[in-house]
């Protein structure tokens, strides 16, 4: 079984982008999930499983050359919980399993590998979520035991329903790197996160 392997989900509609698909959009001379991709290979050295669903041909070419496994959601439109179902069923075995979103460009290697070794240094066995403060953060580390958990009612499937139902399993991080937190979803976060974090359009 490898130690780390990671799903990231890439298969949401981006309306509240408008006609663009955020996925595409360039992140530092590439398209953001071409850039988020590269901060988790970059973090460790393991699979990668990205869930596409919309505009999927175009989210697969972006990641020609990248060295994942792209699969397709086809109920993509019905939320992020299905994305979920779906990657988890082509994850490969791993100890710690990264569940993270494909729309957080200030996400860095750097911070992905402190949640790794915070999940570690507490114990592998509870599913470990950064925080700041009273915000939930992205990805999440989930162990190799509980991954069924997350789907085990297909009506309700999904990470944020288990955690919450489940507190005696899971353990929160503090970690202020701003990159957990910052997701992109319009074009005015675009815009914002290209002036404030300086990333070349």
């Amino acid at each position: 079984m490898r130690d780390v392997a990671a799903i990231i989900l890439a298969g949401g509609m981006s309306r509240r982008m408008g006609a663009q698909n955020k996925l595409l959009l360039p992140i530092a001379g590439c398209p953001m999930i071409r850039h988020v991709v590269r901060q988790y290979k970059a973090a460790f050295d393991g699979p990668i499983v990205v869930v596409a669903g919309h505009d999927a041909p175009d989210v697969e070419r972006a990641l020609a050359d990248c060295d994942v496994q792209c699969v397709f959601n086809p109920d993509y439109e019905t939320g992020q919980q299905t994305s979920v179902a779906v990657g988890l069923r082509h994850a490969p075995d791993a100890s710690s399993l990264l569940i993270g979103l494909g729309d957080q460009p200030v996400l860095q290697a750097a911070d992905i590998r402190a949640l790794l070794d915070a999940h570690a240094a507490a114990g592998r066995g509870k599913i470990s979520i950064p925080v700041s403060d009273e915000t939930r953060g992205n990805p999440i580390v989930v162990p190799h035991g509980l991954r069924a958990g997350l789907t085990a009612d297909p009506a309700r499937a999904g990470c944020m329903r288990f955690t919450r139902e489940n507190p005696a399993l899971v353990q929160r991080h503090t970690l202020r790197a701003e990159g957990f937190y910052k997701d992109i979803d319009t074009p005015d976060d675009y815009i914002d996160l290209t002036h404030e974090e300086g990333l070349t359009l």
